[in-house]
């Protein structure tokens, strides 16, 4: 290529860089211009941007995960979920170093998002004036919490610094509000000694006796960050000890028949284990031995059965 002919191709190739951007700049001018209080996506933007969800939607557009597949996701671990996840490419949909509440309650339910930002009053000021154009007397914390309803996990990026998100009384309206569900928050929470006697679930990074304060609620029901994890409305969040999973609605299925196959290999690998009879290399991660092999697939293809279903072909 000659030097004139390359230096005529560099204004192109910009162009064509910025032009992969026009879509999403478009996108969020759209949410920006709304008529809603704060960023927060349309029915059209959420059935949009979660295009891969199978199930029904709320209303607003959110992906609703059916209630028989989220009871038997509070049946799995993050284990469970790990290897769909990673085999399909989603590999920022967990983050772990959390406190929590009640340490073995399983949380389980469908994220409804908020992004928080520190205060500043220029902003702040334009939403409370929102708020008060919609007869709304409280703050975002509130207003978010007021959105939720039966099966809901709000999770909520506060930058890790927000303390007080809820205390021992809003933490109530929660359990009263999601029955199963709970709370993610980045952030920080107060009340702990009342909180004990609260059936609700909480993963928070810490607890101070300050109330909520220094902050501006700026996005509802749009991508969140929590930690390492990518977060969009109508995940299904997954809480155990180890930590918080985010399960994209399209993998949901696959990740609980998936679980059914990791279950009964590890039931059966254990089993042979406590006989103290084997080397580990011998039964894990899988036998070699012949024999061993048709004893673990007749285990196997028993146990499915048991469970009432049809084992599937390998």
């Amino acid at each position: 290529m000659s030097p004139a002919a390359a230096q005529a191709r560099v204004p192109c190739v910009k162009l064509d860089r910025i032009m992969r951007w026009v879509p999403w700049i478009f996108a969020w001018l759209s949410i920006a211009l709304s008529p809603a209080q704060v960023l927060q996506w349309t029915r059209e933007q959420m059935i949009q941007y979660t295009a891969e969800n199978p199930f029904e939607r709320f209303d607003d557009g959110r992906p609703k995960v059916p209630e028989a597949l989220l009871d038997r996701l509070r049946q799995l671990s993050a284990e469970d979920c790990w290897g769909v996840l990673r085999a399909a490419g989603y590999n920022n949909q967990f983050e772990g170093n959390w406190r929590i509440l009640h340490p073995g309650k399983k949380l389980v339910g469908r994220a409804v998002t908020a992004v928080f930002m520190p205060e500043r009053p220029d902003l702040e000021s334009i939403i409370r004036a929102q708020f008060k154009a919609r007869n709304f007397p409280s703050r975002g914390h509130q207003y978010v919490l007021d959105l939720l309803q039966e099966g809901d996990v709000l999770v909520v990026d506060c930058w890790g610094k927000v303390p007080g998100f809820v205390g021992n009384n809003l933490a109530t309206y929660l359990m009263v509000a999601t029955k199963s569900g709970g709370l993610v928050v980045d952030g920080g929470i107060r009340d702990l000694e009342d909180l004990q006697n609260v059936d609700v679930q909480i993963y928070y990074r810490f607890a101070h006796p300050d109330p909520v304060s220094n902050f501006t609620l700026v996005g509802v029901n749009v991508p969140v960050r929590i930690g390492n994890a990518t977060v969009l409305p109508g995940d299904v969040v997954l809480g155990d000890r180890e930590g918080v999973t985010f399960i994209p609605p399209s993998l949901v299925q696959k990740v609980v028949d998936n679980a059914i196959e990791i279950q009964i290999h590890d039931e059966w690998t254990q089993m042979k284990l406590r006989t103290g009879k084997y080397k580990s290399h011998e039964i894990y991660s899988r036998p070699r031995d012949p024999e061993l092999i048709r004893e673990y697939e007749e285990y196997r293809q028993r146990r499915y059965r048991e469970l009432g279903l049809e084992p599937p072909k390998r």
